[in-house]
């Protein structure tokens, strides 16, 4: 099916996600490989449940420091060209009509988009979206308000925007206060919405971004619901979630989480998995047997582990209740 862009058809697939109590999958890529991976895990869901189709979005960052993924596809790292290749391929596997994954409805996603380094990808590039995370935590309190209110009120009528009130912990970069008071922290996420206009809050709830391990943390749960429970909808994301395990992860519908964003724990088992083969091909590899050498197993290797992965979490994240009528 033909991928969903602009704000009206983005809304409606919202809207039964939320209906179904389950929470939305957010996968980033930053390669074509990655990015059927993400599709594969999906059909594999519609296959093994009988689902006729499953909403999904596939994201990128543009210029994020810690991680620029659109940088990332091309050698020559050049962002627009990597966005511009991802989107089309995308395109090319939902909508083609010999692809097997044209049932997968994907939403694509602009990912921590800084007003300044990613301008371009926040106005030329949202003809490709469906949604955005605009992403103003570097700034003071003040100037983030009304930035994002300024970028709500000039695109939010043709796509979905999220937006974030506080600064994320990053592994190894810096580190978010996750002890503000469980009483203001509703409040004041409320008035920030309500002064913003988003469509979706990036909220602090314990999580670590591009974690090393998994369960290290702790989800705060009881954050996420009276968070829910203050801006009186779902409307919660959930970035950092590599570094929760899989039993944290079950409750986040019904805490209001609506999105769940994950990357680092799917590339980086992938990536041991595939080199772990590798190694066992070493001695074919080095008697220079061509199907052992080339790349192409490598990366085979990779896109069956995350999708294998990805599997398992769709089914955390109660993605067979598409199943039900």
């Amino acid at each position: 099916m033909p991928t969903v862009t602009g704000r009206s058809s983005s809304t409606k697939v919202i809207e039964r996600v939320i209906e179904k109590n389950v929470s939305m999958a957010i996968f980033c890529t930053a390669s074509h490989w990655n990015t059927e991976a993400i599709l594969l895990a999906a059909k594999k869901l519609c296959d093994k449940y009988q689902i006729e189709s499953v909403p999904i979005a596939i994201a990128m960052t543009f210029n994020y420091p810690y991680m620029p993924q659109a940088q990332r596809v091309m050698y020559s790292r050049n962002p627009k060209l990597g966005f511009q290749s991802i989107m089309d391929h995308i395109h090319l596997l939902c909508d083609h009509a010999d692809s097997p994954y044209r049932n997968i409805a994907v939403l694509p996603h602009l990912d921590h988009a800084d007003p300044e380094r990613d301008a371009w990808a926040l106005t030329e590039g949202t003809k490709y979206l469906s949604s955005v995370m605009f992403d103003a935590q570097r700034y003071t309190s003040g100037q983030n308000i009304a930035l994002t209110r300024e970028y709500v009120q000039n695109h939010g009528k043709d796509i979905m925007v999220e937006g974030i009130l506080e600064e994320l912990a990053v592994a190894d970069k810096h580190e978010s206060s996750h002890n503000a008071s469980t009483d203001s922290y509703p409040e004041r996420a409320a008035a920030y919405v309500k002064a913003t206009g988003i469509d979706f809050l990036v909220a602090d709830l314990g999580t670590e971004q591009q974690a090393s391990s998994s369960g290290g943390v702790h989800y705060m749960n009881e954050r996420a619901q009276g968070l829910t429970a203050a801006l009186g909808k779902k409307m919660l994301v959930l970035h950092g979630t590599s570094s929760l395990n899989n039993d944290q992860m079950q409750s986040l519908s019904g805490d209001g989480v609506v999105r769940v964003n994950m990357w680092t724990k799917i590339a980086r088992e992938a990536g041991r998995y595939a080199a772990g083969n590798l190694f066992k091909r070493a001695e074919a590899l080095f008697s220079n047997d061509f199907e052992s050498v080339e790349s192409n197993r490598y990366l085979m290797d990779s896109i069956e582990k995350a999708s294998d992965m990805m599997l398992e979490i769709l089914e955390i994240l109660n993605y067979a209740n598409f199943a039900r009528a």
